[in-house]
């Protein structure tokens, strides 16, 4: 077990993941089927934290948002549109000692805890899924790709949020400025952002680095279409042929239990959208889906339905 001053990693086991799988006669579910080998194709982690969240002034909750993932993932249907014999759920981060030190020094900490995770565990060819946490965990991720591939990456989010505050020390809400400035990432694209919650430094920023990003207003007035814009950033995306990172933060549809509520957003089916088009480009660096926060058994059943759908959305449209 790998364990930092205040994580921990804890490796998932087959017969683990098959004792939380109900049989039922005549069906096969996923926890039954998944590969759960080291050269699978899709290498899911889940992180238990919100410290990243709550260094940016956030609430707690996306420390719960992976376990309602897995219970509900693992007793999906197994069938021929998704077999599950590609993925390999690798474990889980989780807190293992509250801080007593500034949040923001611990999520470094966590930062260089996750990026070697990663290298240790992911190979060449193999795409990771991050799941749950705070958006404090694309850094990390954005860092792996970009020293792997050997260049700086894109990345496009679906987001109420850019992410792209001031370099202030880490947390959920800088992820991507510190990673532009640390050169790991080249292209920002961030699509629905909320005209009130981002700040006119952001903006301006994000103008600055020559990032495109849009707002959630300019398609529900009808002055943009999501479905379009889809297309034209997979389209885009194929000719730059260049590897991407999807982002996904739950905090963008609308009424998800998330570290950032919001009842303004976009439905779920927009999201599985989102990643079956974008999920259909042949060099995907890795997918991330953060701020899931449920904090009751309602919540956890909504979080956890909703990333089992898009986490199998991602890979049925990518395989």
């Amino acid at each position: 077990m790998k364990k930092s001053k205040h994580f921990e990693f804890e490796r998932f086991k087959q017969g683990n993941l098959r004792n939380q799988t109900e049989k039922r006669e005549g069906e096969m579910k996923m926890g039954f089927t998944l590969s759960n080998q080291n050269d699978a194709k899709y290498i899911i982690l889940g992180i238990e934290e919100s410290i990243g969240p709550r260094a940016n002034h956030g609430r707690m909750g996306a420390e719960n948002g992976f376990n309602a993932f897995l219970s509900t993932f693992l007793n999906m249907q197994a069938n021929e549109i998704l077999a599950g014999d590609e993925i390999h759920i690798l474990g889980k981060v989780s807190v293992i000692q509250e801080p007593e030190e500034e949040l923001r020094k611990v999520v470094s900490e966590l930062d260089d805890f996750i990026y070697e995770l990663l290298k240790e565990n992911v190979k060449e060819n193999q795409i990771p899924i991050v799941i749950g946490g705070g958006h404090n965990n694309a850094f990390p991720l954005i860092k792996f790709s970009a020293n792997r591939l050997k260049t700086p990456i894109s990345v496009v989010n679906l987001d109420a949020h850019a992410d792209y505050r001031l370099l202030e020390g880490r947390h959920s809400g800088n992820s991507f400025s510190y990673a532009h400035q640390a050169g790991y990432m080249d292209d920002y694209y961030v699509l629905g952002l909320h005209q009130r919650y981002n700040s006119q430094h952001i903006i301006n920023q994000l103008r600055s680095d020559e990032h495109y990003f849009t707002f959630h207003e300019d398609y529900l007035f009808g002055n943009r279409n999501y479905h379009e814009e889809f297309s034209h950033l997979y389209e885009l995306l194929s000719e730059k042929n260049q590897f991407v990172g999807l982002e996904l933060d739950m905090d963008t549809i609308e009424r998800m239990p998330s570290s950032a509520y919001s009842p303004v957003g976009i439905p779920i089916e927009l999201a599985r959208v989102y990643l079956n088009r974008l999920g259909r480009l042949k060099k995907v660096a890795y997918l991330h889906l953060p701020e899931g926060a449920p904090t009751n058994a309602l919540e956890n059943r909504i979080v956890g339905k909703t990333l089992a759908y898009l986490v199998s959305d991602f890979i049925t449209a990518n395989a």
